[in-house]
């Protein structure tokens, strides 16, 4: 797999491990090939923090990004949860080649939770009256496989809509299916069999609906 690695890529894989032993066991650094979506993670230190390995897919979030193509800035300090309810500070940042092309993320993901509960001690001991409040923070689509981000993605679109596919109109199908394509699912290689199976259609029915909503876009 090195042999196909972009030589800024090759460069940086050492910085993987630097980074994370530097700040510690609850420092997650990854470093993404963008290329290849569905098993991306070149180089991965402390992967305990998501439960991911050299070869696990890109994220939800880094699928999403990567769809949407905004690569001017990194993208410092957001919040993210685990499925176990862990609470992570992150960041993404953009490696480019000499032409300016974005090629790979750096990605670091860093555990707060216990830091959050010794916070909330703090905050309780000191009388000050602050709420920290989670709930708005949306559950990730990690996985260590593609199709357990797959699966994430869709199973969480579905429920927005909130209503059984049986009862599901063909706009709101098509609306579904612009929602995770927005998301970077149809990066995924078998994305489109995969959600025309959940949505009870023909993977040329998908294909068509891609069409509408790209004609329109």
């Amino acid at each position: 797999m090195s042999d196909t690695i972009h030589p800024i890529l090759k460069s940086m894989m050492p910085l993987v491990e630097g980074i994370a032993n530097t700040f510690g066991k609850n420092c997650e650094v990854i470093l993404h090939d963008i290329r290849n979506p569905q098993s991306s993670i070149i180089a991965i230190h402390n992967g305990h923090v998501t439960g991911r390995t050299v070869g696990s897919p890109m994220s939800e979030y880094g699928l999403t990004t990567l769809r949407k193509g905004q690569f001017d800035k990194p993208i410092i300090n957001y919040k993210k949860k685990t499925k176990d309810g862990r609470l992570l500070k992150s960041s993404s940042l953009f490696v480019k080649d000499e032409s300016g092309k974005c090629i790979g993320f750096l990605c670091i993901n860093y555990d707060i939770s216990e830091m959050t509960v010794i916070k909330n001690i703090i905050n309780d001991l000191t009388n000050i009256n602050e709420e920290v409040n989670f709930n708005e923070e949306s559950t990730e689509g990690f996985g260590n496989t593609v199709n357990d981000v797959l699966s994430s993605i869709v199973n969480k679109t579905l429920e927005s809509v909130g209503k059984p596919v049986a009862y599901i109109t063909k706009e709101e199908k098509v609306n579904i299916v612009q929602m995770l394509d927005d998301k970077g699912v149809f990066l995924i290689k078998g994305a489109i069999d995969y959600v025309a199976k959940v949505l009870c259609v023909s993977r040329y029915t998908i294909y068509n609906y891609l069409d509408e909503i790209r004609v329109s876009d």
